[in-house]
């Protein structure tokens, strides 16, 4: 009788090998303590090229061409954001693309900034004798000033370190850091020169909370017309509930025969008068009122609002008025979230 084939069990797999926490911890922090050694010594390696750079970015009719390829052209797509984000006009060409076509993009009027560690990149090296034709002006940043680049250029900024902070010494580390480091202190050095303000910034980034928070206006998010709950200060408590409760604010404002404020009828308040008025259909609301209730102008930012109405005792309607403290307008502090303001 044959013997039966028995199914044998697959043997368990290998634990995979863990991360050593002291190795991890030893090999984090050299990465860290050696890419800020690479920008401590870049900071005292400044001079007059980098005020070149600086002035030639300064004074550019054109726009600001920042090319690379590799982990520097990863770089120099950041650097050309900043540039554009801080007030100068920038771009991005991949230097590959430049000799195919792109370079019809530049003109005689651009500054053209080349990324490379080695100043060697064949793709941007071969660039140079057609970017010199078309009369760009060059600013390499390298980290060789004996390179081909660092040569051929206008203005070469030295972005060399000593070492990488790869174990292997191999990967792009403190290098790319370096020279992210160094356009920064480029991009916002001529920030400083053109007196580029915040609110310069926040026009530029209007999709963001920055440029919401200073752009957007108290008459941008505040409620008007129909939407608006007021009520003549000679009103019944029982108008000025109604109005109240219909308009969704929890409040309704209460103005004099001028359109003036005379008050704030609140849901506080109303909680507050239930031990207090005895004949609810005589009662009027200007006897029940918050007066002299906090109020912004609508020209102001509308995140001026989070702070008033912050302030303890703490609100979450504001009025709106005029310069006479005529209504013009309402808001809540929901306005705000749903305009992202806050």
């Amino acid at each position: 009788m044959p013997t039966p084939i028995r199914a044998h069990a697959p043997a368990a797999p290998a634990a995979a090998p863990g991360v050593d926490a002291g190795r991890a911890l030893a090999l984090g922090r050299s990465v860290l303590a050696t890419e800020a050694m690479a920008i401590d010594v870049l900071q005292h390696r400044l001079g007059d090229a980098f005020v070149a750079a600086a002035d030639a970015i300064y004074g550019c009719r054109g726009r600001v061409v920042v090319t690379g390829i590799g982990k520097s052209g990863h770089i120099a797509r950041k650097l050309a954001a900043t540039l554009a984000s801080t007030g100068t006009p920038a771009f991005f060409v991949h230097a590959a693309e430049a000799g195919h076509g792109d370079l019809g993009m530049i003109t005689t009027d651009d500054v053209v900034l080349l990324l490379s560690n080695s100043g060697e990149t064949d793709e941007l090296v071969l660039l140079i004798p057609h970017l010199k034709r078309q009369g760009a002006k060059l600013i390499a940043l390298t980290g060789n000033e004996h390179s081909s680049l660092a040569q051929a250029a206008d203005v070469h900024l030295d972005a060399s370190v000593d070492s990488e902070a790869c174990p292997l010494g191999l990967a792009p580390t403190a290098s790319t850091t370096a020279a992210l480091a160094l356009g920064d202190a480029l991009a916002l050095t001529v920030l400083d020169a053109r007196g580029f303000s915040v609110e310069d910034f926040a026009r530029s980034h209007p999709g963001g909370m920055l440029g919401r928070r200073l752009l957007t206006r108290v008459r941008d998010v505040m409620r008007v017309g129909a939407a608006l709950p007021v009520v003549a200060a000679d009103a019944s408590l029982a108008d000025a509930v109604v109005e109240m409760s219909g308009k969704g604010m929890g409040m309704t404002a209460v103005v004099d025969g001028e359109e003036r404020v005379a008050g704030i009828f609140t849901d506080g308040d109303l909680r507050r008068s239930l031990g207090r008025v005895r004949d609810f259909s005589a009662a009027r609301v200007s006897e029940l009122m918050t007066r002299n209730p906090r109020t912004i102008a609508a020209d102001l930012l509308a995140i001026d609002c989070v702070e008033l109405m912050e302030t303890p005792p703490k609100v979450s309607q504001l009025l709106v008025v005029d310069g006479e403290r005529k209504l013009v307008g309402a808001l809540h502090m929901h306005d705000l979230f749903r305009a992202k303001v806050v």
